[in-house]
This record gives C-alpha cells, structure tokens and sequence, in this order.
C-alpha cells in the first residue's frame, strides 16, 4: 500500500511540472500567491536551446470540480491567435491563392469602399483605420461573453460610415481586420480557417490539443475556465459562450505552444524552409515610409538590451503571453486563468532570472544618453515648478501632483497611479524601474511646459495643459437623447444633481467629467460635443479604437 501511494505521488508531480533548472525555485516564488488549492492561477513553459527546460502549472483551472493546472491544459489563448492567422494568409501566398496587396473587396465584394483602397496588408498591420468591432459592440451595448453571430458583427462593421483615418496614415490595433481576414482565409482556401489551420499548422507540427474554437457547442478536453476576482473574496466564473475566430478564437496548451515556437527556428510547413519565417518578422510601413511597429502578429521590440519577439491576449478572464528572446534562444509562455494576471510583467521577471548576465547597462543605453544631455542645459527644478496636467493628447494627460514630499504620476485615461523619484537632474523614474524616464524643460512662469517620457527607445513629448475658465458652463445644455446610425444606438445624457452622467444600453452611468469647453472625458473616453447657433447638436466619440463616432441629438 505504502508504494501505491508513493507511485501515486510520483505521477501527479510529473503531470504538474516537467524539467527542472536550477533557477526553478526562484521562478516559483514569482507564483506563489497563485500556487494554491482554491484559486485560479497559470500555466507556465521556458524553452530554452529547443527544449521544453521547466514547465509547471500553478493554481486550479476549474474551482467548480478541483481540476489542477498542468501544461497539459487547455486555455483560451486570446490575440496571439493572430500569428496563426498571419501564418495561414503566407501559406496561401506561398500556394498562390491570394497576394497582400489585394484589395479587401476581391474576397468582401459587399465591404464598404472608403476614399482609399484597403488591402490584405492594411489588415494585417493593423494600418486599415477599421474601427474595432469589440469596442463597437461595447458601445452598442453588447456583452463580448455571449453568443455573437458573425454575420451581424460584420453588418456591424460595414454599418460605418468612416475609417478612424486614412489607410496606411497610422497604427491602431483592430481586432475588426482580424476578424474579416478570418473570412478572407475561408474564400481564398475554400474551407473555414478552422479547418485551413488544422490542416496545414497544427496537425503538421503535432498540435493536438489546439484549435480555431468556431462552434461554442463543440467539447474541449482539459479546457481551463476563466475567472474574475471578486471586491471582497472569492471569484466570479467569466461564462464565455464568444466563438468568433480571426481576432482570436485559439485554444492551446503550454505543450502544444512549446512545439508553434520552435518552428520559427526550422520551419516544417508549406514548402519549408525560413523564407515564410523571415515574412513574419517585417513590420508594417506606414504611407511615410515609417514603420507601423506591428509584424505579422509579432512585435518586435528590445528588452535591457535584448530583442525580443512576442504578442499578448486577453478576453473574459484569459490572459496570455509568448514571449522569445531570439538570439538567446529562449522563450518564456504564460496562459493564465483569472482577469487580474499580467503574464507579459511576469515574463520580464523570468527573463530578469534567467538573462540578468546577458543584459545591457541601462545607464548606458542611447535613449539615457539623450536625457542626460537633455538634463544638463537646465538647472535642475523644484517639485512645485513641476506640478501640473501634461497632456499626451486630447483627453489623455499625465497629471502631476506632490504626495508626502515626492512626485506622484496619475494616468487619466485608465487611473493608474505611481510615485516617480529624481534620478538625476530633471530626470525621474518610477522607484526600481530604470525602463522609463521622465524628463522635465522649458520654464516659463515658474512652470515647466514640457514632460518627455523615454521608454525603450520611443519618445513621448507631452505639452502642459492650459487651465481653461469653465466656472460658467452650463451643464445643462448637454442633456437629452442622442442617436449614432453607425451603432444604430441611442445614449441618454442627464443630470444627477450637479453631475452629468451618461447611459449606455443597460450599463451603469458613467460620469462626464469637464475636460474644456464642450469637451468631456469618461472612463478614458472623449466626447466632442459641436453647436449650431449656440445650441448642442450632437457629439462625436473618441473610444480607444473606435474615433470619430458622431451621434445626433434627437
């Protein structure tokens, strides 16, 4: 009896974690709040030189019936379904089924045609200005987690009557562009992308436990559920009957990921060979010649020195994060189970673990170079000279207060706040991470005018926010119904004693909070409102991937 249970023992510690490294223990802890019998957590792989090094999983994937998570399981793998997408649109390149420059109506005959052309390559770069159909079900009022027939979320994007800008102008993601190459693989190919990637991705590549998830009634082994933390204790099971595919749509596995990763090192599909793998790499390039930033599913980007390759997802209470380090030939994946997860902040503290040798000094890279020269031609300001709103763009700004003798940073558009100390000069940081600088100039008025933040080679100049005399606005002349035929929707503005409020379909009112003369923010969000003869007609909306959305008053 005493072996039984020791041959028992054995078998569930293989299931739960394969391979050791000597650094395991210090992984560990970076889950351990996870690492528990009653609650939701992730599964985790490293692949280093072509192996599967450590893989483990932390917490439950289904708190209903005590399923544990493995590498084995199962989970919703959000946007890094995209590559899968982009992958399948080169394969059908390479057969000669479709070119990237297509225009998107040779496969969408009855898609909208706007002043200038849209092709497979917009799509893919996120360059098209299509609005985001997740954010314009959102703001119709429709629920993500239910049931969304593809055909009416497709009448919904042909239902705009305008692109957020002109093709090829700038980068916005939009899962819109996902979604409709989705389609376009199903014309090209004469099968669904389920069955196209099946065929020639996953099964090739032994794949077993992946799939383009097109059917909600279809069963899935070892699936994990997702799940969302609750004010006081306990958590929410995030039900997701959403099947569409294109945007996302993949179910996947640590294991089966393991082996999509190393196929970027030898490819084995379509015609083999790295020609394909080297397509996926090439970023975008915007109407200027500028890189939009975005590959094919891919960013590209350097970390303490390093480059790196990788793409996120999220949906419902599904996180996920594939992350590699090319020229160290090492990957970091993290499918997590619960809303609360940040599995991409996690993949940067594996990588601070296993790569701490190979990183470069940040004081010594460029971007620090450029601040300290940027530092050195003022004398360095006091923390009331720096205290103000700096504004990103309309309706997005850094606000800058004092807090117990030190600068704290507030986010407007999403509330996020953190403390950032001197480091030298002008130049703050937040408190352990050197990634980010913010570089203070230009006194006038005993104010600073400009913040320029620096992270990872990109630089964001924010402009000081004039303050505006708004004591005699009346908020009253905003209120009533205001109908979008794009949404085919209407909001109902009100006040609730002295504050304006807005309603969407059966969401919660929000708050309008007074940005400028008839320009208000709520929840990151930024209404326009415009006049005729003094009087409020309608309003236009800027919602993340969504801009310019005019609504008319009723």
């Amino acid at each position: 009896m005493k072996s039984y249970i020791s041959l028992l023992t054995f078998c569930f510690l293989s299931i739960v974690s394969y391979g050791q490294i000597k650094e395991s223990q210090t992984i560990d802890s970076i889950f351990i709040e996870w690492d528990q019998a009653d609650v939701p957590g992730c599964a985790l792989g490293v692949i280093k030189n072509g192996e599967l090094v450590y893989s483990k999983g932390y917490g439950i994937g289904d708190l209903e019936h005590d399923i544990k998570i493995t590498p084995s399981s199962v989970f919703y793998i959000g946007s890094v379904s995209k590559q899968f997408v982009t992958f399948s649109i080169l394969l059908l390149e390479e057969q000669g089924k479709l070119d990237l420059d297509d225009e998107i109506q040779k496969y969408l005959p009855d898609f909208p045609e706007y002043n200038s052309p849209l092709t497979i390559r917009h799509f893919i770069h996120h360059t098209s200005g299509v609005r985001d159909y997740l954010t314009l079900m959102y703001l119709k009022g429709r629920n993500y987690l239910d049931n969304t027939d593809e055909d009416g979320v497709y009448e919904l994007i042909k239902r705009q009557e305008e692109l957020n800008f002109t093709p090829g102008e700038k980068y916005l993601y939009s899962n819109s562009c996902y979604f409709m190459l989705a389609m376009i693989i199903e014309k090209a190919a004469g099968q669904s992308l389920k069955e196209f990637a099946h065929k020639n991705i996953f099964q090739p590549l032994g794949m077993r436990n992946t799939l383009f998830y097109d059917d909600n009634t279809d069963l899935i082994r070892n699936r994990v559920f997702s799940y969302r933390k609750r004010e006081k204790e306990g958590y929410d099971n995030l039900i997701m009957r959403f099947d569409l595919v294109g945007s996302g749509g993949v179910y996947s596995s640590i294991e089966d990921l393991f082996l999509w990763d190393q196929n970027f090192y030898d490819n084995k599909l379509g015609k083999g060979g790295q020609d394909i793998i080297e397509k996926m790499h090439i970023e975008g390039l915007l109407n200027n010649g500028e890189s939009s930033g975005y590959a094919f599913a891919l960013h590209k980007d350097i970390y303490k020195g390093l480059k790196t390759v990788s793409h996120g997802g999220s949906l419902a209470g599904y996180r996920a994060q594939l992350m590699r380090f090319p020229e160290e030939q090492l990957s970091i994946i993290i499918l997590a189970n619960r809303g609360d997860a940040n599995p991409t902040a996690k993949s940067f503290q594996i990588a601070d673990i296993l790569l701490y040798d190979k990183f470069i000094d940040p004081s010594l890279k460029e971007n620090n170079s450029e601040t300290q020269i940027a530092t050195n031609q003022e004398p360095e300001f006091t923390l009331n000279q720096l205290v103000g709103n700096y504004e990103i763009q309309v309706g997005a700004q850094l606000e800058i207060s004092i807090k117990n003798d030190s600068l704290n940073v507030l986010q407007s558009w999403n509330k996020s706040t953190y403390k950032i100390v001197n480091t030298t000069g002008n130049t703050y940081e937040i408190t352990n991470d050197p990634s980010i600088q913010f570089v203070f100039s230009e006194l006038k008025k005993d104010e600073t005018q400009i913040l320029t933040v620096f992270q990872e080679g990109n630089e964001t100049t924010c402009k000081r926010k004039e303050s505006t005399d708004l004591s005699k606005l009346d908020t009253e002349d905003y209120t009533g119904q205001f109908y979008s035929k794009e949404l085919d929707a209407t909001y109902l503005l009100f006040k609730e004693g002295e504050t304006l409020k807005i309603k969407i379909a059966n969401y919660e009112a929000q708050e309008l909070v007074i940005y400028g003369k008839d320009i208000f923010t709520t929840d990151g969000d930024l209404v326009r409102f415009h006049r005729s003869n003094g009087k409020i007609e309608g309003f236009e909306l800027d919602a993340g991937r969504v801009t310019n959305l005019k609504f008319e008053k009723k």
